[in-house]
């Protein structure tokens, strides 16, 4: 029972998305949870989130949405059954894609309270510039719709790993020279990371090489003899922690960095023409975000400059 005596609330979140969007929405996780306190919440994410989002302590229940494919009707049909037997009285759809607004018709009528863009929701987000409106802007207003006043910034203070079975030796540098695979043009070059990698560790910063297993051989070649490649070893939880520990991190526009400047890390975010930076930067006084139309074109003194600012370089 809530204070006012009533059964708590059945309130549903979706979120799918990258690692970085889940980020930019931990922010609006808080905001729910607190306005829903004494209610029922469950989150309907992707399995990459499932242990982030467990150990957070916003949710009651996560749910893996197993995304079915049009060619695939009896998933649709347990995943409307899943749904329904949900009895879910609101919900926030923070996903917003073609794909989440139409889960808004897997429910039974009366429908219930809907926070999105899905046509005939309760609480929809109709502002014709949501597009071009940074996510967390984009999120801060949906919700006020939905009646929630105040979004706090991204925050993964509960997100925590175990550095100890890695051979760090403070001051370090993170570095993140991957991103998807499909998108080179949202890389920097390897050669310009492993230069950076080298003035870093004149400078007295070893620098701690981050990114997926296929990513392996790019990390060798940046971390080099000085350096330590760590790329497909760390948790999400340890990227965290390193990022905490760092004296800078300096990478792609990519999921991790968004986690670094989420924790407090300052933060050097290199983008290409290829993304906007005003949609789905990550945000902070300590980040710095760099923008030129090409990456092969951004020079390694560019980013060293500020990344070794205040060391005497």
């Amino acid at each position: 029972m809530n204070d006012l005596g009533q059964p708590p609330r059945r309130i549903l979140v979706i979120r799918h998305g990258a690692l970085g969007d889940f980020v930019l929405s931990t922010g609006p996780f808080r905001a729910i949870r607190s306005h829903h306190l004494a209610d029922h919440i469950t989150l309907l994410t992707t399995s990459p989130f499932k242990e982030l989002a467990e150990t957070s302590g916003l949710f009651n229940d996560v749910w893996i949405d197993s995304r079915p494919s049009a060619f695939a009707p009896w998933k649709w049909f347990a995943l409307r059954r899943q749904l329904r037997d949900g009895h879910f009285q609101r919900v926030y759809d923070l996903q917003t894609s073609e794909r989440s607004g139409f889960y808004f018709r897997l429910f039974p009528t009366p429908k219930p309270e809907w926070s999105g863009i899905a046509s005939g929701a309760s609480h929809r987000h109709t502002n014709p510039r949501r597009t071009s409106m940074h996510t967390l802007e984009r999120q801060r207003e949906q919700l006020e719709v939905a009646g929630i006043a105040y979004v706090p910034p991204p925050n993964l203070d509960w997100v925590a790993g175990d550095l100890a079975k890695f051979p760090l030796q403070k001051p370090y540098a993170v570095l993140v020279p991957g991103g998807s695979a499909h998108r080179p043009e949202k890389r920097w070059p390897a050669g310009h990371f492993a230069d950076l990698a080298g003035r870093l560790l004149a400078a007295g910063l070893r620098p701690v090489v981050l990114g997926t297993g296929s990513e392996q051989a790019l990390g060798q070649q940046i971390a080099g003899s000085g350096g330590l490649d760590l790329t497909g070893q760390t948790s999400l939880g340890d990227i965290a922690e390193l990022a905490r520990g760092a004296t800078i991190a300096v990478g792609n526009d990519t999921g991790p960095m968004h986690m670094a400047a989420a924790v407090g890390c300052r933060s050097i975010v290199l983008f290409s023409d290829a993304s906007d930076p005003a949609l789905c930067a990550p945000r902070g006084d300590h980040v710095l975000v760099i923008q030129v139309p090409t990456l092969g074109d951004l020079s390694v003194d560019e980013v060293a400059r500020p990344a070794l600012a205040g060391r005497g370089q």
